[in-house]
């Protein structure tokens, strides 16, 4: 996510802050969520689905992952966002830690600019899937291009919710 704010050199975004949330938290957000678009393998009918996102206190979308010249990876990752009750808990409950990491994400942009993505690679956080029950994505998972709704088929990195390597709890 450092790339989304031009690792920290965006107008208005020269800090990069890294904020730990509880799985608790995270959990709960995710039973809460609606997708953030209309999905017909997911929802009863448009309408059913657009009462669900006005009460839904956190959205998900499913966004490509990006490569360190921000070139679209074959798989994606869920982009949870948060309002109401969500943000009161997450400002409240759910944060563990909160670290300034502007000068990692300087640091990993001047590698990138260089032309050195091996180095760059090595200063990123170690990702891997979150280890989410079938129930806790069932209502949040688009249809694959088979048709098939994502939670049918076995889950790979393509359909997974990545997530930081440290556990906050």
């Amino acid at each position: 996510m450092m790339y989304r704010c031009g690792w920290g050199t965006k107008a208005g975004q020269e800090t990069v802050l890294a904020v730990e949330i509880g799985r608790g938290g995270f959990e709960w957000a995710l039973r809460q969520a609606c997708l953030s678009s209309y999905e017909p393998q997911v929802h009863a009918d448009r309408a059913t689905w657009q009462r669900a996102l006005k009460r839904a206190p956190a959205r998900v979308q499913w966004d490509p992952e990006r490569d360190l010249r921000l070139q679209p990876l074959p798989y994606r990752s869920l982009q949870l966002g948060l309002s109401g009750e969500a943000v009161r808990r997450y400002a409240d409950e759910w944060t563990v830690a909160i670290s300034d990491v502007t000068p990692l994400a300087r640091e990993i942009r001047a590698y990138v600019d260089g032309g050195d993505l091996g180095s760059a690679a090595r200063l990123l956080p170690r990702e891997r899937p979150y280890p989410a029950a079938d129930e806790l994505l069932a209502h949040l998972r688009p249809s694959a291009p088979s048709g098939r709704p994502l939670g049918e088929r076995q889950r790979t990195p393509a359909n997974s919710v990545a997530a930081p390597c440290a556990d906050a709890g």
